[in-house]
């Protein structure tokens, strides 16, 4: 061992590099000058490289830095033996250093090439700002999905709340409103002064009472608690028969455009509560032009993809057909569009709006299954956008049956009413209008009476909720004893025993309430002549 380190280590054998260049002094320089500059490069490179590794220990592939830092510091000492060898010839040592650094090139290579695809797969510069602004895009795209589901979930909070009120309201307005027709009546009675100051109060007592039961349904409507009949529907028809309703409420100083579509699609409504969604987005709009302005309606077949659906909560996608209505008035603010179908929120001076119109337009279209969208800007007008559902059934012509209200025959009904007043109230009218009337206030009890009954029983006019057993479990049980029995159901607000999704089911007759006598009197005779 220390003959071939002896042997490696003696020069005297060999001669200087410098021999061969011919000591010329340009020639020596010039590969001495080259090779230092070349190996302090060396050397300085694996220096920042270990500097940043060491100040970034997360970076992908550290280890890689540090094998290419002792290959290129291995680089740097074959260029200081090739200045040291043009005056000392140490040829063995520097064969030692250059296989040092073939050995460390080597294994370097072997270890990059395997690691070449796993470099290439790190996203590049470009690529992390693609990714970023995508990131960004999804993350906004997000927050205003969170933002319209945090709005949808408080829309429905109000309306479970607005629905509770509105059922409890209805059955005193039936109460109030009876009693005042039932006071009406009597009148005739009194002397001319007094029935003349009676018949004012009444009258402004009835006034106040149907502005009342119009707020209450409006504010089912928003609850989506109004139980909707819902029928295969041409838009462009209905609309054309509304304008000329719209004219006389728009005024003179507002033009009216209707631009229909032909072909347009069919759709599933109820047609009384679109005509009135539609009425209250054509008197908002023209509130909003006091100077006058130009109020265009229009019609189309449309389809909402998969990303419009993404940024709108509870839409599904598919094809819609969609009225546009739109004004050339103030326009609105963000802040205002947020909470434009928040019910009682009105932009309107004190006592010239309720704050219901577009809420009642929200509840109605989300109930029939369909989507509501304000598009305006301050100074630029509004457009109002509805879109309802395409119905793919092929149209069906529904028999309208011939129904005559006459004078009223002795026929024998059962009320079920837990409310002893609205109970009271019913009774009462049907009593005058000659009808043999059994009350009970709940279905126990309607049960019990209507197995003692010995004559025939044409009519259960019930309520739908009822404590215990509600209405509809009461109808089916009372019908399976007497199959040809008429059932007529009244409410405050729908429930699921007779609606479902909305939408009353099939075959049921309902009444809502606030009841009218003239209203209870026309529609307990169309249920009993009818076949």
């Amino acid at each position: 061992m220390w003959a071939l380190l002896h042997g490696l280590l003696d020069t005297s054998t060999f001669s200087p590099h410098g021999i061969c260049l011919l000591w010329e002094p340009g020639l020596i320089w010039l590969h001495v000058l080259s090779d230092a500059a070349i190996a302090l490069a060396y050397f300085s490179i694996p220096f920042a490289l270990s500097y940043f590794v060491a100040k970034r220990p997360d970076v992908e592939f550290g280890w890689v830095f540090w094998a290419f830092s002792i290959f290129i510091m291995a680089c740097g000492f074959t260029h200081i033996f090739a200045i040291v060898t043009l005056w000392v010839p140490v040829y063995e040592m520097e064969g030692v250093v250059k296989a040092v650094t073939a050995v460390a090139s080597v294994v370097t290579a072997a270890m990059l090439w395997p690691l070449l695809p796993k470099l290439l797969a790190v996203p590049s510069p470009a690529q992390l700002r693609e990714a970023q602004l995508a990131l960004q895009t999804e993350t906004l795209q997000r927050r205003e999905a969170e933002d319209m589901l945090r709005q949808a979930q408080k829309m429905e909070a109000v309306g479970q709340l607005t629905g509770g009120v509105a059922h409890d309201f209805n059955n005193l307005l039936t109460i109030i409103i009876g009693n005042l027709e039932i006071a009406e009546r009597h009148m005739n009675k009194l002397t001319d002064a007094a029935d003349g100051r009676l018949r004012r109060l009444v009258g402004s007592a009835m006034s106040g009472a149907q502005r009342a039961a119009t707020l209450t349904s409006r504010l089912l409507a928003f609850a989506r608690r109004q139980p909707l009949d819902p029928k295969p529907c041409n838009l462009d028809q209905l609309l054309k028969g509304m304008a000329g309703f719209f004219r006389s409420t728009l005024g003179e100083t507002i033009d009216l455009e209707y631009v229909g579509t032909g072909g347009l699609w069919q759709v599933e409504i109820d047609p009384s509560h679109f005509e009135a969604a539609i009425l209250n987005l054509v008197v908002n709009a023209r509130d909003a032009m006091p100077d006058g302005g130009k109020l265009t309606v229009e019609t189309s077949n449309v389809f909402l993809d998969e990303d419009y659906a993404r940024r709108h909560a509870e839409l599904v996608t598919g094809q819609y057909v969609q009225v546009a209505v739109t004004d050339t008035g103030a326009g609105m603010s963000a802040d205002i569009i947020a909470r434009a179908f928040e019910p009682f929120y009105t932009t309107k001076d004190v006592g010239q709006g309720t704050g219901l119109g577009l809420s009642q337009v929200y509840g109605f279209v989300k109930q029939s299954n369909g989507h509501i969208k304000i598009y305006s800007e301050l100074g630029e007008g509004t457009t109002i956008k509805v879109y309802l559902p395409r119905l793919h059934a092929a149209a069906r012509d529904e028999d309208v049956p011939d129904i005559q209200i006459g004078a009223a025959r002795a026929e024998q009904i059962l009320v079920v009413e837990d409310d002893p007043e609205v109970r009271g109230y019913v009774v009462e009218v049907l009593q005058e209008l000659n009808y043999q009337v059994v009350e009970a206030p709940d279905a126990g009890a309607a049960l019990g009476m209507a197995g003692k009954l010995d004559g025939g029983l044409d009519l259960l006019l019930t309520d739908v909720v009822l404590p215990g057993m509600n209405g509809r479990e009461l109808a089916d049980q009372l019908r399976a004893q007497r199959p040809d029995l008429k059932v007529l159901f009244m409410t405050g607000y729908s429930r699921n025993a007779i609606v479902h999704q909305g939408r009353l089911d099939a075959g049921v007759d309902l009444i809502q309430k606030p009841l009218s006598q003239a209203a209870l009197a026309a529609k307990i005779r169309s249920v009993l002549d009818r076949g």
